[in-house]
C-alpha cells in the first residue's frame, strides 16, 4: 500500500496522538540514541527535529544517561543533558519549544533499567516543571513518551497522565490503552533485511506497508528502530507513509527533508508549498533584481506537447542559410532528464545527433556564464567574467560578428536580462560582465537585426547619462510589449521585463512565443538568411535556488522553444538547429521519481556552477557533425565551418 493511500488520514493521525506535522518536514524526524551526539539534545533541537531520544538507568538514585551499565557516566545525567536545556528553551521561547515555530517536541524516554523505580523517577523529576512537560499545563508542552521497559497496558493507567507509552504492533490494546500509546515502533530487522542501497524486496516492502497501515488503521503514527539509513531510505520511508525517520544523523536527515517541496515536482498536483518565494542571491547584478519562483505557482496543470521531427532534412548536404543556436543557461543533463520525466517526453529528446561539450573557464576550473557564453559565442576559451574578450582587452568575433560579415540578419533573444553574460556574450565585448552600461552600449553598433530581454532600466535609468533609447530608435522600433514584435517594421529591440519573470502556467509559452516572432521577424529583413540565439535564462536561476520545480518549469518552457525552432527547421528544410547549455548549475542529482505519473525528485548539491559536460544537440543538415566530445568553443567552431 502506497504512501497517497495513507495521505489523507495523516493529518488526523498526528492529531490523534497529539503531534503536530513539522512545517518544513513532512516526515517526523526521530534522533536514536540522541545522547551519543557531540552535542547531546541541542544538534537535534537546533534541527526541529520531532523527536528527541534518551536511555536512561536508575542507579544509586540517579538518572543517568547512556547505551549500557558498565558504560556509564556520573556526568551524563538525564537532568542536566536534557530536562534543564528543555526547561531553559521554554523558558526562553515563551512555553514553546522553538520561538518561531509551535511545532511540538516529543521526547522518548527508554527505561533501561527496571520499569517502576526509574519510571518513578523520571515521573517524580519531570512534575517538577509542568509548564514545560504537561500538556494540559501547556498545550505546547513537550510530549512525554516511555520506551524499552513499557509497563503492561492495563498498567498504563497508574502513571500521570502527562506520560504517554511506546506500542508494539503485536500487542492488543483496549479504548482506555490505546489512548495512552502515542506512536507505535517495532524493529525494522522483523519485516527486512533491505542494507538501505537499491530498492526493497518486494514482499518485505509489502510487509512493511501493511505493519505501517495497521498502525495508521489504530490513529497511530510509526516508527521503525533498527533499520537502515541514507537518501534512499528516507525517500522510502516518506514514501511509504512511514511517520517517524528513525536517524543517528539528525543534521543530515533534517537537510534531506528540509524546504521538501522545492525537491519534488509532479505535473498536475496541488502545489504542497507554503506561500513566498524561493529566491537567490547568488546571481550576478544585471539580474539580482528577480523576484523569484513564486511557490504557490511552482505548479502546471498539465505537461506541453512534444513535437516530433519529420527528419527530412536532417544529416543531409543540403545549404544551411540559417542557424537557429538555443541556450540553456545551466542546463545540465538531469535538467533535462527532469523536465523530460515530468513531462512524460520533450521535443529535445527527438534529437538524434548527441555530443558532449567540455566547459571548464580559461582560468577556472568552474565556469561562469560569461566565460561559458563567451566560448559559445566566438570559439575561443575565456577567463571568467570576459565577455567575447581576450585577457588584454582584444575583442573577439562571435558568431553574431561572423554572420554579420556573411550579410545574415541577426537576432538574440534572452528570456532573461538582455545585458546578462549569455546574451551579452552574443552582441557585445567587455572584460567585466556587470559593466551593463559599457554592455549594452555595444548595441549602437547596430550590427544585431533583433534583441529581446527583460532590463528596460538599463535603458531607460543608466549611470552614463547615454540616452540610449534616442540613439538606438534611430535605427531600431523601440518597444517595451513582445506582443508588438510583429508589428515592427525593420529591425526591433525589444525589452519586455516581463521576459524576466519565472515562468510559469500562464506565460509558459512565452518564450516559444518570441521565438516564433523571432523567426518571422528575421524573415522580413529580406536577407539571404538568419542566425538567431535563443537563451532560456532562468533554469539557471532554478540551480542557483536549489528549486527542483523551478527547474523543471523553465525547462518545459526552453523546450517549447525548442519545438518552434525544428517545426521551422522542418517546413525550411534548410535551417540548422543547435541545443546546448553553457555550463551546469546546481549540481542537480535525481533521486526517485515515477515514470507512470511523471513524479520526480531531486537534490542539488551545490548553490553554484559545477564543471559537468553538457549535452550538445543538434538537428538539420550538418547536425550529425556535432556529435563527439570536445570542449565548448568546438560549437561555435563547427556551426562557421558548416556555413562557409
Amino acid at each position: 500500500m502506497r504512501y497517497n493511500m495513507f495521505k489523507a488520514g495523516l493529518a488526523a493521525i498526528m492529531l490523534l496522538s497529539g503531534i503536530t506535522v513539522a512545517a518544513q518536514s513532512p516526515v517526523m524526524i526521530h534522533s536514536h540514541n540522541d545522547y551519543m551526539q557531540t552535542a547531546p539534545f541541542w544538534q537535534a533541537w537546533s534541527q526541529k527535529v520531532g523527536s528527541i531520544e534518551a536511555d536512561v538507568f536508575l542507579k544509586d538514585g540517579k538518572l543517568l544517561v547512556g547505551h549500557d551499565y558498565e558504560g556509564l557516566s556520573e556526568t551524563m545525567t538525564f537532568e542536566s543533558l536534557y530536562v534543564e536545556p528543555l526547561v531553559t528553551v521554554f523558558g526562553r521561547n515563551g512555553g514553546r519549544a522553538w520561538k518561531d515555530s509551535d511545532e511540538s517536541l516529543q521526547l522518548m524516554v527508554e527505561l533501561k533499567s527496571e520499569t517502576v523505580p526509574t519510571l518513578d523517577a523520571v515521573c517524580s523529576m519531570l512534575a517538577r516543571w509542568p509548564e514545560v512537560f504537561d500538556p494540559s499545563v501547556n498545550s505546547d508542552a513537550v510530549r512525554v513518551v516511555i520506551t524499552g521497559r513499557v509497563p503492561s497496558p492495563d498498567e498504563f493507567g497508574e502513571w500521570p497522565d502527562f506520560i504517554s507509552f511506546d506500542g508494539s504492533l503485536e500487542e492488543e490494546y483496549d479504548a482506555d490503552e490505546l489512548e495512552r500509546v502515542a506512536l507505535m515502533s517495532a524493529d525494522f530487522s522483523g519485516y527486512s533485511q533491505w542494507n538501505g542501497k537499491g530498492t526493497i524486496i518486494p514482499a518485505e516492502y509489502d510487509r512493511l506497508a501493511e505493519a505501517v497501515a495497521d498502525a495508521h488503521e489504530l490513529g497511530k503514527p510509526v516508527r521503525f528502530w533498527n533499520a537502515p539509513e541514507g537518501v534512499t531510505v528516507y525517500y522510502t520511508f516518506y514514501d511509504m507513509g512511514i511517520d517517524y525517520v528513525n536517524t543517528d544523523h539528525p543534521e543530515t536527515c533534517a537537510a534531506f527533508f528540509s524546504d521538501f517541496g522545492n525537491k519534488n515536482f509532479m505535473i498536475g498536483a496541488a502545489s504542497s508549498r507554503h506561500g513566498g518565494v524561493t529566491g537567490t542571491k547568488k546571481l550576478d547584478k544585471t539580474t539580482r533584481d528577480f523576484a523569484g519562483f513564486q511557490n504557490e505557482k511552482l505548479q502546471l496543470s498539465g505537461g506541453i506537447g512534444v513535437y516530433e521531427p519529420t527528419y527530412a532534412s536532417d544529416r543531409s548536404d543540403s545549404e544551411i542559410k540559417n542557424v537557429i543556436f538555443l541556450i540553456g543557461d545551466g542546463m545540465g543533463l538531469n535538467q533535462i532528464t527532469a523536465g523530460a520525466y515530468a513531462n512524460k517526453g520533450l521535443t529535445l529528446l527527438g534529437f538524434r545527433n548527441i555530443g558532449f561539450q567540455i566547459n571548464h573557464a580559461k582560468n577556472a576550473f568552474t565556469t561562469d556564464s560569461a566565460a561559458g557564453g563567451s566560448a559559445l559565442a566566438t570559439g575561443e576559451r575565456h577567463d571568467n567574467r570576459h565577455i567575447s574578450m581576450s585577457d588584454d582587452g582584444v575583442a573577439y568575433p562571435s558568431l553574431t560578428d561572423w554572420f554579420h560579415d556573411k550579410g545574415y540578419a541577426l537576432g538574440v533573444v534572452s528570456l532573461g536580462n538582455i545585458a546578462d553574460a549569455t546574451p551579452a556574450a552574443f552582441y557585445a565585448h567587455n572584460v567585466e560582465r556587470d559593466s551593463a552600461d559599457a554592455i549594452t552600449r555595444c548595441l549602437l553598433d547596430k550590427k544585431v537585426d533583433l534583441l529581446c530581454g527583460s532590463g528596460l532600466d538599463l535603458f531607460t535609468d543608466r549611470k552614463d547619462g547615454l540616452d540610449i533609447v534616442g540613439e538606438l530608435s534611430r535605427d531600431y522600433a523601440f518597444v517595451t510589449d513582445t506582443e508588438d514584435l510583429d508589428a515592427a517594421d525593420g529591425k526591433v529591440i525589444c525589452i519586455d521585463d516581463a521576459m524576466g519573470d519565472a515562468a510559469e502556467e500562464a506565460n509558459l509559452s512565452l518564450l516559444a512565443d518570441v521565438t516564433a516572432a523571432s523567426i518571422r521577424q528575421l524573415q522580413k529583413s529580406g536577407k539571404d538568411g538568419f542566425f538567431l540565439m535563443v537563451e532560456g535564462a532562468k533554469i539557471d536561476y532554478a540551480g542557483h535556488s536549489r528549486c527542483l520545480p523551478g527547474s523543471v518549469i523553465e525547462m518545459l518552457s526552453f523546450d517549447k522553444a525548442i519545438a518552434e525552432a525544428v517545426k521551422f527547421a522542418d517546413e525550411d528544410g534548410h535551417t540548422l538547429v543547435v541545443v546546448t547549455a553553457d555550463h551546469e548549475t546546481g549540481g542537480l542529482m535525481l533521486i526517485d521519481g515515477d515514470e507512470q505519473t511523471g513524479r520526480i525528485m531531486g537534490v542539488y548539491v551545490t548553490d553554484d556552477h559545477t564543471p559537468s559536460m553538457i549535452p550538445v544537440f543538434a538537428y538539420g543538415p550538418g547536425a550529425d557533425r556535432f556529435c563527439g566530445v570536445y570542449r565548448n568553443t568546438g560549437v561555435p567552431e563547427r556551426i562557421r565551418q558548416l556555413t562557409e
